[in-house]
């Protein structure tokens, strides 16, 4: 007993489906555990995740909180967003960008204590960012380089 081709057809595009959605569910529960939830401080001390979980704190460095520990690679600051404060831990190299009353991605885990332990810091910089070869030129001179860039 032959099926006909009308019948394969339609029996070939249900596989295919059914193997398309297998493939995405498969893809799906693979990366549930390397999501990683970002928060504000005003949002992470009102609902806090479990501490096992990672997470990315965003805000901004409070002006006059960053202290390095005695062993030179610790430092410990607060991140900010007018709302709340949350105090970060960070062990590690500092990024370059990574300045009092700038903006900050800290990602980590909350401590049991309320404090954030960093693994990564992401520092940005402001829309008006200068290389640090132009900063002490004027307009003219800036324009002047650009223009020979070209």
């Amino acid at each position: 007993m032959a099926i006909k081709a009308k019948h394969q057809r339609l029996v070939l595009l249900v596989i295919a489906l059914v193997v398309l959605i297998g493939a995405g569910l498969l893809a799906a529960w693979a990366l549930r555990n390397q999501a990683s939830y970002f928060y504000v401080p005003a949002e992470i001390t009102a609902n806090p995740p479990e501490s096992d979980r990672a997470v990315r704190l965003g805000g901004m460095v409070e002006k006059g909180s960053i202290k390095t520990e005695p062993d030179g690679v610790t430092i410990a600051f607060v991140v900010e967003d007018g709302k709340a404060r949350v105090p970060v831990v960070f062990k590690g190299i500092v990024p370059s960008l990574f300045v009092e009353g700038s903006g900050v991605v800290a990602e980590g885990k909350m401590g049991a204590d309320g404090t954030f332990v960093a693994d990564n810091l992401l520092a940005k910089h402001d829309e008006n960012y200068v290389p640090r070869e132009m900063q002490n030129m004027t307009e003219a001179q800036a324009k002047q380089v650009v223009a020979e860039t070209k």
